[in-house]
């Protein structure tokens, strides 16, 4: 008998058809004698309407206030899918993160694991019950409900497997794999059979939405063996793992990000610690940056520009004006119109003229780099957003067409 967590995210249980679909995959594995948890998030567009609903009443609300709305999408989605199981004639018991032991830290809206304790889901499974738990969330060391940030199901699920020492992590979404591209795209795109957890991690983290990096990281972490499948085409999917048997393709993947901000601090003062000052109170902020630019240093001053997520850009500009060195003598800009474009693969940092391949592929279409990023498995530039999926397609035409 083995243990087997399943996941499945807004679109697979968006109404009552689906729903039952869900039921159906779940009890069949069940059938089979293995122990099953399951893992949900939010059905459809919920927790998109939550936060609209808390922006008609204040758009300003704190982030616990809306830990504790967005937390009810989760909650109708367990109990619907566990009526669903029970309907079928099997038994299923419903829980909320902190009632299946998701112990965190208190940063509201996105909240780190810090531990979960087992004894309720090992309790529940030992009376051969599913367990369906509600995925995105956990409590506190204060008894405050916290989320884990948007893909957090994806985290919840990759967690308790590794917890509970699951022998298979099944993510079901509505694409049945990993692609080299989007593929309502790029029409050429591929789906991989198997991909590591570093090509996967770089993919996800570059603008990818098939996996949470969050997840990947701790499946890596844990050796948690994942697979990328779909809840509405019952064919086999993509295994991430750490160490795949596929041919070493140059690039396993191209993506884009749309979410991201180039924000500038033109006219710094060419001194030692500028950059040390800038980016820890960023840091202080938990923000996020990614591609970093600084120029040459030129009449005692330098530029200094770098990418954040669309959703932290105010933010950042709010606590760079804090630092007193940035005064009305600084000019601070901020781009939203912009796109990180990315291709990732292991077999890169072997491969001479993979950079100059990805540049002339842009430069054929007539699409300007505006910042550049690399490392051993990635190339990323950022572009004007327009650009973005003539891009992907021109890049992955290059290498993967």
């Amino acid at each position: 008998m083995s243990l087997i967590v399943q996941k499945f995210g807004g679109s697979s249980v968006a109404n009552a058809e689906r729903v039952m679909n869900v039921a159906k995959i779940v009890t069949d594995t069940y059938k089979q004698g293995n122990d099953v948890v399951v893992v949900v998030s939010a059905q459809g567009d919920t927790t998109d309407d939550l936060i609209a609903k808390a922006k008609e009443i204040n758009p300003n609300g704190s982030k616990r206030e809306m830990d504790m709305l967005l937390s009810s999408g989760e909650q109708i989605s367990i109990a619907l899918l566990a009526m669903a199981i029970q309907s079928l004639g099997y038994p299923a018991v419903s829980l909320l993160g902190w009632q299946a032991g998701f112990s965190t830290n208190s940063v509201y809206s996105a909240a780190r694991i810090k531990t979960i304790h087992k004894e309720r889901l090992k309790t529940e499974l030992s009376e051969r019950k599913i367990v369906v738990v509600a995925g995105f969330q956990g409590i506190n060391s204060k008894d405050n409900i916290t989320t884990l940030g948007r893909g957090g199901s994806d985290t919840s699920a990759v967690a308790i497997a590794a917890a509970l020492h699951a022998d298979k992590c099944q993510i079901f979404t509505d694409v049945d794999g990993v692609y080299t591209a989007d593929p309502r795209k790029v029409k050429n795109a591929k789906k991989l059979k198997e991909i590591t957890y570093d090509e996967m991690l770089e993919l996800a983290t570059l603008g990818a939405q098939v996996l949470n990096n969050r997840s990947v990281e701790m499946a890596k972490k844990y050796n948690v063996e994942l697979e990328v499948i779909s809840s509405l085409n019952p064919i086999p999917g993509t295994i991430v793992k750490e160490v795949t048997k596929m041919e070493k393709m140059l690039v396993r993947g191209v993506t884009k990000d749309t979410q991201v901000a180039r924000i500038s601090l033109i006219g710094l003062d060419d001194i030692p610690g500028v950059a040390f000052k800038i980016f820890s109170k960023l840091a202080s902020k938990n923000i996020n940056v990614d591609i970093i630019l600084q120029s040459v240093g030129r009449n005692e001053t330098k530029d200094i520009a770098f990418t954040v997520s669309k959703d932290n850009a105010d933010l950042a500009i709010e606590s760079l004006r804090e630092l007193p060195f940035v005064g009305e003598d600084i000019e601070i800009k901020c781009d939203t119109n912009v796109a990180k474009v990315s291709v990732v693969g292991a077999g890169m940092e072997t491969h001479p003229g993979t950079a100059s391949t990805m540049f002339e592929a842009l430069y054929n279409n007539d699409i300007n780099i505006q910042m550049i990023a690399t490392s051993e498995i990635k190339i990323s530039v950022l572009i004007d957003i327009k650009d973005a999926d003539k891009a992907v397609e021109a890049v992955h035409e290059a290498f993967l067409g």
